[in-house]
């Protein structure tokens, strides 16, 4: 008896180690597991944005720990102390068809890859709704081709159908997010030129956003997950004009978080005590929380790859070094700067777009590698001990 039971001990290891490889047929620890973030999501919020990870994987990219062992990085991430994956959607973007002879990435159901994904690794999910078939910027804000030439009337339908039908699909599946954002870095509005702010006009802007807004209310009526609508405006100098402009000229005031880019090469405001400030000014004027959706900080100067890389070169922010100390003591300093101005949470950008053969508009690789989570061997920084280093609250 005792034989039989060792020879099918033995027979379960091999089968279950054999099993265990990535999509890429490379050898994954069989042990790793799943386990509870230091911060629970209500507390505070340590998202990382991975839109890029299944098509820098289908690109050959992978992805491993700090001992160089093969790693799922959504597993892995929640493991470090993620508990938040957020994630970009775009409306029709056929402009992939050249590079990958389909749409393949950041559209509905790739989407929905990503967000299973999230969820089986523990994970909270913030939806990112660009309203556009590519990327929405404060200078760019392109209306999806097919409501191009639409009404303003037209255009609120068209908002409100596409987003109450994005979270039923996603409901189905049981995805729903918890967080939505209705647009992304809306600085000039959303949806040109119908929706663009126009001599402090944000009559048009605002009225879109109260479509998206109002889609996600009624999805919520009935849905067993409510999520939370983030507005989102890029760089904290904009925060104050943008939330003034939307709240009090607009009316838009029935959303939960005020969301916002930082990035130290476009900021204005680039030391802790200003960051502190802005976030508790924010949050006492407009009665509403307050996070960080987009950030990010180099680990070297260095390319990896041909493609030109978006922050280059020796300076960093003032006081931080461009180094891996430097990119996670960056991070801790400004999560404590956010908790101490009574912000709600940190979405770091991208930490996951490592090089590869992945093709975008541009080039071919990463243009955002030196900024990532991953050395150029691939394997985890020591900046991810931000995500559980004891902050105080």
């Amino acid at each position: 008896m005792l034989k039989s039971i060792n020879l099918l001990s033995v027979l379960f290891l091999l089968l279950f180690t054999n099993a265990c490889a990535d999509k890429n047929g490379n050898e994954v620890d069989p042990m790793e597991e799943v386990i509870p973030a230091k911060y629970d999501p209500s507390k505070f919020v340590m998202g990382v944005d991975l839109s890029y990870v299944n098509a820098v994987e289908d690109a050959g990219g992978v992805y491993k720990d700090e001992n160089g062992q093969v790693v799922d990085p959504f597993v892995y991430l929640q493991k470090k102390g993620a508990n938040l994956v957020r994630v970009r959607l775009w409306h029709t973007p056929s402009w992939q068809i050249p590079l990958h002879g389909a749409i393949k990435y950041s559209h509905l159901a790739d989407v929905s890859k990503t967000i299973k994904r999230a969820k089986a690794a523990g994970m909270q999910v913030n939806l990112d709704l660009h309203y556009s078939d590519d990327w929405a910027d404060p200078q760019k804000q392109q209306t999806p081709k097919a409501w191009q030439g639409l009404s303003l009337k037209l255009l609120q339908d068209s908002i409100y159908n596409y987003t109450k039908q994005v979270l039923e699909s996603l409901a189905s599946q049981n995805l729903t997010p918890e967080y939505i954002q209705v647009g992304n870095e809306n600085n000039g509005g959303m949806c040109f030129p119908v929706g663009q702010i126009s001599n402090n006009n944000y009559t048009n802007f605002a009225s879109l956003l109260k479509s998206g807004i109002k889609a996600v209310r009624d999805f919520s009526q009935t849905a067993t997950i409510k999520p939370k609508i983030i507005l989102h405006v890029a760089q904290l100098q904009n925060a104050e004009w943008w939330a003034n402009g939307v709240v009090n000229n607009g009316g838009v005031t029935d959303f939960d978080i005020l969301g916002l880019s930082h990035y130290f090469i476009w900021s204005e405001i680039n030391n802790n005590n200003g960051v502190k400030t802005t976030i508790a000014n924010l949050k006492f004027k407009y009665k509403k929380e307050v996070m960080i959706v987009e950030t990010a900080y180099p680990f070297t100067s260095d390319s990896n790859d041909n493609y030109g890389n978006i922050i280059s070169g020796q300076t960093g922010a003032p006081n931080y070094e461009v180094s891996t100390t430097g990119q996670l003591n960056y991070m801790k300093d400004l999560c404590q700067a956010v908790i101490d101005g009574g912000g709600k949470g940190v979405m770091y950008w991208e930490p996951a777009w490592i090089t590869s053969t992945m093709k975008d508009q541009w080039g071919v690789g990463s243009s955002w590698e030196n900024n990532a989570f991953f050395d150029y061997s691939s394997k985890g920084l020591p900046v991810l001990d931000y995500l559980t280093f004891p902050y105080k609250f």
